[in-house]
């Protein structure tokens, strides 16, 4: 949907995204990228969206860095070349960038590949809006997968529109160390109130003797 120089990304009457406002999406990133070390680092972002949590992302990681960008839909990656090109610039063509076309489950689930950081801003929250198939996104053996697919001092971060109860403990139920930030969509305290969830992967202790 456009209205003047406003976009907005809906599904069906749910508001999913929206161009004015993009705080916590680009928090998502900065905040996973100070609890990481990305130097040659591995970085998994589920869903493309407006860009938004990706040039956050490139705007802190260094040339070593890798990102890999899961959407499920065709016709966003399509909108980020057309209408929404001036939002991406030229980050899609940034080397450190790959788009991968598909679920974002499959790239944590599927053969193993390790990252420092896995992005999640899929849904409005951690249930399946989208597709009833990302519920396993936020089940327990999902988030056993998550944590499975990091390598040790990782991050899994998910984004959400709305506090979850009962989430933290289902992350901390996984293995995770669990923190729950909450952040408004403006400034000085204005707009509607995001929840991220950033769940680490905690370092093996060295063996000191």
């Amino acid at each position: 949907m456009r209205r003047g120089d406003d976009f907005a990304i809906e599904y069906g009457e749910t508001q999913l995204m929206v161009s004015w406002a993009s705080r916590s999406e680009q928090a998502l990133a900065t905040l996973a990228c100070q609890r990481v070390a990305m130097e040659g680092g591995r970085m998994l972002i589920g869903g493309l969206g407006m860009g938004f949590t990706l040039g956050a992302a490139l705007a802190v990681l260094p040339r070593s860095a890798t990102v890999v960008v899961a959407e499920l839909v065709p016709k966003v990656v399509e909108w980020a070349g057309g209408p929404l090109a001036h939002l991406f610039g030229d980050m899609l063509d940034d080397p450190r960038v790959t788009i991968a076309l598909g679920d974002v489950y499959d790239r944590i689930d599927g053969p193993v590949e390790h990252y420092d950081a896995i992005l999640l801003d899929v849904d409005n929250g951690p249930d399946g809006l989208i597709s009833v198939a990302n519920d396993r996104l936020y089940c327990n053996w999902g988030l056993r997968a998550a944590y499975a697919a990091l390598r040790p001092g990782g991050v899994l971060a998910i984004w959400s529109g709305y506090p979850e109860n009962g989430f933290a403990d289902r992350l901390e139920d996984a293995g995770f160390i669990v923190e729950e930030i909450s952040l408004r969509t403006g400034e000085r305290g204005r707009g509607d109130r995001h929840v991220i969830w950033l769940a680490t992967r905690e370092q093996p202790v060295a063996d000191g003797r």
